[in-house]
């Protein structure tokens, strides 16, 4: 089966690794992945415009429904040669709901544009997947689109690291979940050692949010990040995510307020765990077993969040361990291959 995936792609934001990885299982398997639009060197995906020889359409909606560097006419060739028993929605920031309102965070603003949104996607295909076990609406298929690739795992070593802690994402309607993280590591702060925020948003305002009226979303507390000694840092590709995190013993994975919520998972959710890095769970405790397994319990910060902390951070040796456990459990239920059959599956129902 030629699976071609419908992205708006970017160099340093996005599900670019997992897409990659799709690609490669795809192979193995006797199928192929390939992202509709012409070659990018800056972005290297397996790209193609043949759309006639497509047997599915998949369109992956993060945060917008719009085509990178396209117009009307490539939408028209999509719906035109792919009927829409064989088109998929990946609705990964959980837009394909009613209005969702947590914690200074929303999928919509209103319930307007929350109807436009479910209008497009139900033109467009009446099969409906987001990254996540619980749908709220009976309609959605769960389907965890972003997954696991055993061939991405680092060699385990927490000796000699640059830094204590890094975060590699971006500052959108994270800064509450962060914000939570830091105030944890106050207490001990001495002992964490360098702290760095990789993305943008951490220091200033993304040139984009201003033009778009998000700087609700990119909002951060520089001040408070300053005397902590955060220190942020520019972007990275995404081929290069896993490098940076394993510059550093601990990384937190950490969500948007309503992505905790609907208990989304993200890339991030699957990439941390393949670093050399002690993942640092702020997420309900629930939520992380379902996904790594009862072993992983043990990363989350749970209510004495700054014991947990220190205790990964004097005592590595034993969450090399841990982290192991996860990757297995991963290796055995998350990867890209198992999705890559659920897919193909969906397709064809």
């Amino acid at each position: 089966m030629r699976l071609m995936f419908v992205y708006w792609a970017f160099e340093d934001q996005g599900s670019g690794l997992v897409i990659q990885g799709y690609s490669e299982a795809a192979r193995a398997l006797g199928h192929e992945v390939v992202v509709y639009g012409r070659p990018n060197p800056k972005i290297p995906l397996n790209y193609s415009v043949d759309v006639g020889s497509a047997d599915a359409v998949v369109f992956i909606f993060e945060w917008t429904t719009d085509l990178w560097r396209a117009d009307a006419l490539d939408l028209l060739r999509l719906v035109s040669k792919i009927p829409r028993r064989r088109r998929v929605i990946l609705d990964g920031d959980g837009n394909y709901n009613d209005v969702v309102k947590v914690g200074g965070d929303y999928n919509h603003r209103d319930e307007g544009a929350s109807r436009r949104w479910i209008d497009i996607c139900d033109a467009l295909s009446a099969k409906i997947c987001q990254p996540t076990l619980h749908p709220r609406r009976k309609s959605v298929r769960p389907f965890l689109f972003y997954s696991y690739n055993p061939e991405w795992a680092v060699e385990l070593d927490f000796r000699a690291k640059e830094y204590g802690m890094l975060y590699v994402g971006h500052s959108k309607f994270r800064w509450r979940p962060m914000h939570g993280l830091l105030q944890a590591i106050e207490p001990i702060r001495d002992e964490i050692g360098r702290i760095g925020l990789v993305g943008y948003g951490w220091a200033s305002l993304p040139p984009w949010a201003a033009p778009m009226n998000l700087e609700d979303a990119y909002y951060s507390d520089v001040a408070y990040l300053t005397k902590l000694g955060a220190e942020a840092l520019d972007p990275v590709p995404f081929e290069r995510v896993i490098e940076w995190m394993s510059k550093a013993l601990l990384n937190p994975v950490i969500s948007r307020p309503t992505f905790s919520a609907m208990r989304f998972v993200t890339p991030r959710f699957f990439e941390t765990p393949a670093a050399n890095t002690i993942p640092v769970f702020g997420l309900d405790g629930a939520h992380v077993e379902e996904i790594y397994g009862r072993a992983a319990r043990e990363l989350v910060l749970g209510e004495e969040p700054s014991k947990r902390l220190l205790d990964m951070v004097r005592k590595p040796e034993h969450y090399t361990e841990v982290v192991k456990s996860i990757r297995q459990h991963l290796a055995q239920h998350h990867t890209q291959t198992v999705r890559l059959r659920e897919l193909i599956e969906i397709v064809e129902s």
